[in-house]
């Protein structure tokens, strides 16, 4: 349990850090910790400060002589400002004990020296900040795995802004970074025995994602004038794994199998199942190529990177060049799979094998769970949560990362006057309600849930200050669930956010406006009253059964939608098109009649060309009263609602009302249609 600021720095605590100078508690920084006791007494921490570490902290020693702008070495204990004493053992708590004249941070592993220490360094640094109150801390993380995903494959960034971003998850006491190094987009890792990968696989014409995905997807040379892309050397991925290393970060490669993979099987068509570049997305499982393939390149990146765990991907596989593929047809029959689902499973278990045999272990997308689990695999779950609650029961281990709360690519704020994404909204408040734990996890089964992970997907997203943008604050939220005890405050955490996204910004990051917040789509916060509240809503075409509102409620439960058409059911969503017909009760006059749906391109989802009203008295015959046309650019990138309204001519009456749209035809298929209520005065 936390126990809270006992004397000074009650009253600093309840206002934000840069309304005044004020001393600074272990209760204002984020991630919170788990037990403070606060004294009298202040301790300021000088601008060049002296250490002195008994005990086994080499990493910790590392990191300090980076910083030898800040710190200097002490010859001896009782001269130094800071004295860290590391007592052997395991674990990444730590205990910090503050006085006006020294700090004493004390932990088995150089691991919890470190967050300790940055524990007082946000203190010391936190804009305000007019010293450190005195006390004590006891603190220790609630899960020992605590990432952020970073997609250099879309985008590529350089060692520095990786770099950048390691001293921010320091800052935050995050522990792991997962580089997406593998996609279609690109390839982002040099691999000696297959250079087309880097020659050419790390290389488009377009710089813009949609841009190329629009042009064909295709790659080109590395020596094209303009060529667009990047990887990384061996040795610059040695220099960062050692970089994240001394601040207590472990860097897990992500190399994706066997979907995703459009880049490798154009640089090397002989491992798709055509034999054909720019066809199959999927690597064939039915060639012993593709074994050799995937051995070889896992065997460069181990040597690379020492993580106990490597990323193999397993999401998306379309499986859709299998189904014919002779090959893998003759892999099916020889192993006994029944189906492509099995043969993917196959494939996995295969790589783990692999994988295994060299001392490490493999994490997956929840999809490697289709056709059977590997047996030593760590589920990372996405597509919500039962994935990954399937795998705790059955003793599996588990990072949890679903979309609705971890997925940082969705908009932070009201869509309008954000840049453009995906689509969704996922803003600081809605990351930090999220609670891993969930109640259906047994007590024996809980050490399984090894903890939370902030996915950033870069599609939309191709410079480093936007990266940075979608990153900050909402890494600090998912820093605080994987470090501190369950209880929340948002209030109070909002309070912490705002002092530490001023500091981030004060050492360059470009992160989010919080302070200027617009919010939740205001149309969502109230009920709006009309009178076809409670009505009979009849479907001729069905929803969608992933998004189904309430079901036959939703249209009429005088209930908006918000910015997001996932996570609280508000929105009922179509693949097909929209038919439906509202039944008053009674013949009613209408004085208008209205219908909003939804707009977000990223994901799919447009407006409808054109909304058809038509009204009845029996249901049976119906006379078309008006149809209104979207006039809004069906590709018009950003996320808006847009209402199709129609005010019948006075004395206008009827029982029935009915409503069609019709979905938009992409090149690349059928969109989708978002609806949330039929209004009707």
């Amino acid at each position: 349990m936390r126990i809270g600021t006992l004397i000074v720095g009650a009253v600093a605590a309840l206002l934000p850090l840069t309304s005044l100078a004020a001393v600074v508690t272990p209760n204002d920084i984020i991630p919170r910790p788990a037990q403070v006791s606060v004294v009298k007494g202040v301790f300021r921490l000088p601008s060049q400060a002296t250490y002195f570490i008994k005990g086994d902290g080499s990493t910790l020693a590392n990191y300090l002589s980076d910083e030898k702008e800040k710190f200097t070495p002490a010859q001896k204990a009782s001269k130094a400002d800071l004295l860290f004493e590391i007592t052997g053992g395991k674990g990444e708590n730590y205990t910090l004990e503050i006085t006006p004249k020294q700090v004493k941070i004390k932990a088995p592993t150089a691991a919890g020296a470190f967050y300790g220490l940055q524990t007082l360094l946000q203190m010391a640094e936190l804009p305000g900040s007019d010293g450190i109150a005195c006390g004590k801390v006891s603190d220790a993380p609630r899960f020992p795995y605590r990432g952020m995903m970073v997609d250099v494959s879309r985008h590529f960034r350089s060692p520095e802004f990786l770099k950048k971003q390691i001293d921010a998850m320091a800052k935050m006491k995050l522990n792991r970074m997962h580089l997406h190094l593998t996609d279609a987009a690109g390839w982002r890792m040099e691999i000696d025995k297959y250079p087309r990968l880097t020659e050419f696989a790390a290389w488009r014409p377009e710089a813009k994602w949609q841009d190329w995905a629009d042009n064909g997807a295709k790659y080109c040379e590395s020596t094209r004038p303009g060529a667009y892309g990047g990887f990384y050397t061996k040795q610059q991925m040695r220099d960062l794994v050692k970089y994240a290393a001394d601040r207590n970060i472990t860097i897990i490669p992500e190399i994706e199998v066997p979907g995703h993979s459009k880049e490798v099987t154009s640089a090397y068509p002989e491992l798709s199942c055509s034999g054909k570049p720019y066809v199959d997305e999927d690597l064939c499982i039915g060639k012993e190529k593709t074994f050799e393939f995937l051995e070889d390149v896992l065997t460069e990146v181990m040597d690379v990177f020492p993580s106990a765990h490597i990323h193999i991907g397993g999401d998306e596989a379309s499986k859709r060049g299998w189904r014919d593929c002779p090959d893998c047809k003759a892999r099916m029959e020889k192993e006994g799979l029944k189906n492509v689902d099995e043969l993917q499973s196959y494939a996995i278990h295969r790589v783990e094998e692999f994988v295994n045999s060299k001392g490490r272990d493999i994490i997956g997308w929840d999809e490697i769970l289709e056709g059977g689990l590997a047996p030593n695999a760590t589920v990372m779950s996405w597509r919500g949560t039962e994935g990954g609650l399937k795998s705790i029961a059955a003793g599996h281990d588990v990072i949890m990362t679903p979309g609705e709360f971890c997925y940082i690519d969705y908009c932070q704020d009201a869509p309008f006057k954000e840049p453009i994404s995906i689509g969704g909204y996922t803003p600081l408040k809605k990351v930090y309600s999220y609670e891993p734990l969930d109640s259906s996890i047994s007590a024996d089964k809980a050490h399984h849930l090894l903890g939370v992970q902030a996915n950033l997907w870069a599609e939309y997203i191709p410079t480093d200050e936007h990266a940075e943008y979608m990153y900050y604050p909402r890494t600090m939220a998912i820093a605080e669930i994987g470090w501190s005890t369950p209880e929340k405050n948002y209030d109070d955490f909002l309070r912490r956010a705002l002092s530490l996204t001023e500091r981030l910004d004060s050492l360059g990051y470009n992160a989010f406006d919080l302070k200027n917040e617009f919010g939740e789509r205001k149309e969502s916060l109230a009920p709006v009253r009309h009178k076809a509240i409670g009505k009979k809503v009849t479907y001729n075409k069905k929803w969608a059964d992933p998004y189904p509102g309430t079901q036959e409620a939703t249209l009429v439960d005088g209930v908006r939608g918000g910015w997001t058409y996932g996570g609280n059911k508000r929105w009922q969503g179509f693949f097909s098109d929209f038919d439906v017909v509202l039944d008053m009760g009674e013949v009613t006059p209408l004085n208008s009649i209205a219908i909003d749906f939804m707009q977000a391109p990223g994901a799919w989802v447009h407006l409808p060309e054109k909304v058809e009203f038509e009204l009845s008295d029996n249901g049976v015959d119906f006379t078309p009263l008006e149809t209104v046309w979207s006039e809004v650019d069906p590709y018009y990138p950003k996320i808006l609602m847009k209402d199709y309204v129609v005010t019948p001519a006075p004395d206008t009456k009827a029982r029935y009302i009915r409503i069609k749209a019709n979905r938009i035809k992409r090149p690349d298929g059928s969109a989708c249609l978002f609806t949330d209520e039929i209004i009707v005065n």
